[in-house]
C-alpha cells in the first residue's frame, strides 16, 4: 500500500510518495547512470529488448529490479500504487510488475506524456504478472502518478486494460481505483463513457485508502504559494491526528504517535503507515521539478517510516548521498520505527534528535542549490552526520 501526490504550480511541480511494503523489507535509494540501447534487459520476471536509459534515481526494495518511486534526468517523477480490480492477478503469467513499469517509464520517458506512452506500450505489449512481494505470492495490478514540471497523469490498470486522465492542478492517489468516466484516454476495451470504477473489485473496502486520500488531497489542495516540500514532509508523516500535518520538520511541532489498532471503518491505516507485522512505510520521496531549465531539480529521500527518519536532501539524479543506498542505514531507521511501535512515547525523543538535523540539512542544501560545485561535498558529508545522530539514539 502507498500514497502518491502532486501539485502543479506556475514554477513547477511538487511530487511525493510514501512506499508501504512489508515491514522488514529493506529499501534503498540508488542513482543509475545512462545506459546504451541494444542489449536485452532483464526485469523482475521478464526479458525484454533494451532501448537504453537516461540517468535516474530510484527507490528499490533490494530484491526487486524495479522502483517504487523515482526521478530522472528529464525531471520526470513516477510512483505506483497497489489496486484491487475485478481481474485476478494470480491468473496472470509472470510478466512486468508495477515497479518494473515505474523504472522503465523513468528510464525511457523524456516528459510525463512520453513516460505515459512508454508505460502504456509496455503494458499492452508484455502485460502484468508476478508477485510483488518476496515472501508471499501476492501479485497485483497498479495505478501510477506520472509528473513533470508542467503536466501530470493518473494511470490506472487491470491486467492489460488501462485508463488515464491528465491532472488538473493537483492530484493524490492511493490503494483504490479512483478514475470514473472522467478518463481521457483508455485501452480499446474501455468503451467511451464507461466508468473505470467498473474495474474496481467490489469486495475490496475503499476505506483502506479513503482516509489517507483525505489527508493527501487536503495537502496538495493548498494554495500553490503556500505549498512547500516541508509541508509535504509533514503530510507524509501524518498519523491520523485531528488534521493532516501534525508531525512536521519543525522539532517543536506537536508529535502524534502512530495508532495501535485499526477500527471497523479502517481508521488507523495512516499515511505514515504502521500496520504492525504486515505493512509499514519503508521509504519516502519528495521532489521539486522546476520549469526553469537553469534551476536544478531537488529531492528529499527518507529511508523507513518518515516519522522516525530523516528526509535527506539530494540533487538528482546524479548527486545522491551514498548513505541512503546503504541497507545497514535502512535497518537502523527500521529499529527506530520498531521502538516507536512498541511505545509511542519514544517518538518525542526521536524527533527531538532527528528534527534539528533534518532542518540543518535542508537549510544547507537550499543555500548551495545554485552552486553545483558544492553538491558532491554536501552529499559526502551527510553520511557521517546521519551516523552521529543514529548513534546518539542507540541504533
Amino acid at each position: 500500500m502507498c500514497d502518491t501526490l502532486c501539485a502543479i504550480g506556475d514554477g513547477g511541480t511538487l511530487f511525493a510518495k510514501n512506499s508501504d511494503r512489508p515491514p522488514n523489507e529493506i529499501q534503498v535509494l540508488e542513482a543509475f547512470a545512462p545506459r546504451p540501447s541494444g542489449a536485452s534487459l532483464r526485469t523482475q520476471y521478464l526479458e525484454i529488448p533494451d532501448e537504453g536509459a537516461g540517468a535516474v534515481a530510484g527507490s528499490r526494495p533490494t530484491w526487486l529490479w524495479g522502483f517504487e518511486h523515482g526521478i530522472n534526468e528529464h525531471r520526470v517523477a513516477i510512483g505506483n500504487e497497489k489496486i484491487w480490480t475485478i481481474d485476478d492477478p494470480h491468473q496472470a503469467p509472470p510478466a512486468l510488475i508495477g515497479m518494473d513499469l515505474v523504472r522503465l517509464g523513468l528510464e525511457r520517458g523524456r516528459s510525463a506524456d512520453d513516460a505515459l506512452e512508454q508505460m502504456i506500450g509496455l503494458l499492452e505489449r508484455h502485460g502484468q504478472g508476478g508477485s510483488g512481494e518476496l515472501d508471499h505470492d501476492e501479485p497485483y495490478f497498479s495505478s501510477f502518478l506520472v509528473a513533470d514540471p508542467r503536466d501530470a497523469w493518473i494511470l490506472e490498470t487491470s491486467a492489460r486494460t488501462w485508463a488515464a486522465r491528465r491532472v488538473e492542478g493537483h492530484a493524490a492517489i492511493s490503494n483504490r481505483v479512483s478514475l470514473g468516466a472522467d478518463w481521457t484516454r483508455a485501452s480499446s476495451d474501455v468503451t467511451p463513457g464507461r466508468s473505470f470504477d467498473d474495474w474496481r473489485d467490489p469486495e475490496a473496502p475503499t476505506g483502506i485508502a479513503d482516509h489517507r486520500l483525505a489527508t493527501t488531497t487536503a495537502c496538495v489542495a493548498q494554495e500553490a504559494a503556500s505549498l512547500t516540500p516541508r509541508l509535504l514532509a509533514s503530510a507524509l508523516r501524518d498519523h491520523g491526528g485531528p488534521e493532516w500535518g501534525v508531525v512536521g520538520t519543525d522539532p517543536s511541532a506537536p508529535v502524534v504517535p502512530p495508532p495501535t489498532e485499526v477500527d471497523t471503518d479502517w481508521h488507523g491505516i495512516t499515511v505514515c503507515m504502521h500496520l504492525r507485522d504486515y505493512q509499514a512505510t519503508t521509504a519516502s520521496m519528495i521532489t521539486w521539478l522546476p520549469r526553469d531549465p537553469d534551476e536544478p531539480p531537488r529531492a528529499w529521500f527518507a529511508l523507513g517510516s518518515p516519522c522516525a527518519s530523516v528526509y535527506v536532501p539530494a540533487f538528482p539524479p546524479g548527486h545522491v548521498p551514498s548513505v541512503i543506498a546503504d541497507p545497514a542505514t535502512w535497518q537502523r531507521f527500521a529499529a527506530l520505527r520498531d521502538r516507536v511501535e512498541r511505545d509511542g512515547r519514544e517518538l518525542d525523543p526521536i524527533r527531538a534528535a532527528l528534527g534539528p538535523l533534518e532542518s540543518q540539512l535542508w537549510d544547507e542544501a537550499d543555500a548551495i542549490s545554485t552552486d553545483p560545485r558544492r553538491w558532491p561535498g554536501f552529499a559526502a558529508s551527510v553520511g557521517a552526520r546521519i551516523d552521529t545522530a543514529l548513534q546518539a539514539l542507540g541504533v
